[in-house]
């Protein structure tokens, strides 16, 4: 491991040196693995996320590891113009974003039955309208830098017709025809906008909410890769998509689930 607690030999993107991140949930999970691996690239990063305390952690480690220390905001996403005034808050502070990864999302299971409507637009209110809101905030900075790359966080959950959390997988359905369609309209500006569609990810949510016995008989029966789906697979491919490496890639939707899909 190097000081900044990148593995060795894995790739090092110059590119993302001195860029301007945001990243929305980035405290714990695969969003904490996000704002980490661009921190050790030594990117500027800044995220927000509703868990404090984990959020002022993962700062002051990465500060102790070297990284410049990333700026956290505490901000629910649900409250749209609550984000976007954070947003340019911290564009004001740090100069507009090169990069922003719209990463967070809840996928509280639930039957057909008990959805309410109130149910559901709490869902569409974590898990889709951030999406484009965020990047209704930072699209204007990005045209004045002359681009920027906008990355989506989707999910294999409705490419394998799970059920258990129809919400949960419309929602990320959706993030698919948003990432098509603001990769048109802002391709003119030099702005990348692509997916990236995680499998099962063993956060620490997934395994102390959902992975059991059977659980791990079904990565194993499902997988090409019989190796475990971790955050800092996810953050590895998110880095690529921000680098000047995928400087042709667009429009595009990026599957990281080990052979699942």
């Amino acid at each position: 491991m190097s000081a900044l607690g990148r593995k060795e030999g894995l790739a090092r993107y110059y590119s993302l040196s001195g860029k301007r991140v945001f990243v929305t949930g980035g405290g714990s999970g695969i969003g904490e693995a996000i704002v980490g691996a661009f921190a050790e690239q030594g990117a500027k990063v800044a995220f927000v996320d509703i868990a404090v305390d984990a959020s002022l952690a993962l700062c002051e480690r990465l500060a102790l590891e070297g990284a410049e220390k990333p700026v956290f905001r505490q901000c629910d996403i649900r409250d749209i113009p609550a984000l976007q005034d954070t947003i340019r808050t911290l564009a004001e502070n740090m100069g507009d974003f090169d990069v922003l990864v719209n990463n967070a999302g809840n996928d509280q299971r639930h039957s057909p039955e008990d959805v309410t409507p109130e149910f559901w637009n709490n869902c569409i209110a974590i898990n889709q309208r951030p999406m484009f809101f965020t990047a209704q905030a930072v699209v204007d900075g990005m045209k004045r830098q002359g681009g920027g790359a906008i990355i989506n966080l989707g999910s294999i959950s409705w490419h394998l017709g799970n059920g258990g959390y129809s919400v949960y997988t419309t929602t990320k359905a959706a993030v698919s025809g948003l990432t098509r369609g603001l990769a048109r309209d802002l391709g003119p500006f030099n702005i990348r906008v692509n997916t990236v569609t995680p499998g099962w990810v063993m956060t620490e949510r997934q395994v102390n909410l959902w992975l059991d016995e059977e659980g791990e008989k079904l990565i194993d029966r499902s997988q090409c890769l019989k190796h475990r789906l971790m955050p800092d697979h996810i953050a590895r491919m998110v880095l690529f998509l921000a680098s000047d490496d995928a400087a042709m890639c667009t429009a595009q939707e990026f599957i990281v689930d080990g052979g699942w899909a």
